[in-house]
């Protein structure tokens, strides 16, 4: 099973949600099951995008699911949607680079950002699952501040944060499943490099 094939499947067994088949519908005329997750960094390979998605789920999954008190539904929407954002917002480039074997220049492909709706990280992840299917207000904090400290507005000395994490324990859960997918289950080696 690929990793497209993987994401449907559990994407389809965990997101029951009124518009959750139109969401998905949507994801796949976009590049979601193709793009990077990075132009450098985790992921920043072709399908890195799904590849990472599935990932922060397992993770989220496995190291934070209580069933007493966790959603499993939630867990899905927020693991596997939370870089929602980053649909369309990567192109292929090339740059030269020089050859140390043979001190040519030669073309080579790079990932590049084409952020044609710059809205921010978590916010606009947010704003395009909303427009098929409405959020809960913790999954809604969960991933806008799946980036915690590296977050830009978090930069900013905003509070927001600690009350988000101290209100909503679903947001601390995603965003520690979010930093040991990227730092310590992903590869971090890719074909094309910035």
């Amino acid at each position: 099973m690929g990793y497209k094939e993987e994401f449907i499947q559990i994407y389809k067994e965990n997101i029951k949600r009124e518009g959750s088949a139109e969401l998905l519908e949507w994801l796949q005329k976009t590049d979601f099951f193709t793009a990077p997750a990075s132009t450098k960094f985790h992921g920043a390979c072709e399908q890195g995008l799904v590849m990472h998605s599935i990932s922060v789920f397992k993770t989220l999954v496995e190291k934070h699911f209580d069933p007493e008190t966790d959603n499993m539904e939630s867990f899905a929407i927020c693991a596997l949607l939370h870089d929602l954002c980053k649909a369309e917002f990567y192109k292929v480039s090339t740059r030269n680079v020089k050859n140390d074997e043979t001190g040519k220049w030669e073309k080579v492909p790079y990932y590049a950002v084409e952020d044609k709706f710059p809205f921010g990280h978590g916010e606009k992840s947010v704003f395009l699952i909303e427009r098929f299917i409405r959020l809960k207000p913790a999954e809604a904090v969960a991933i806008r501040w799946h980036m915690g400290g590296f977050d830009e507005a978090a930069k900013g000395g905003s509070f927001s944060i600690s009350v988000a994490y101290e209100k909503y324990p679903l947001a601390i859960k995603l965003h520690l499943a979010d930093l040991e997918s990227t730092y310590l289950r992903e590869k971090h080696t890719s074909a094309m490099r910035n």
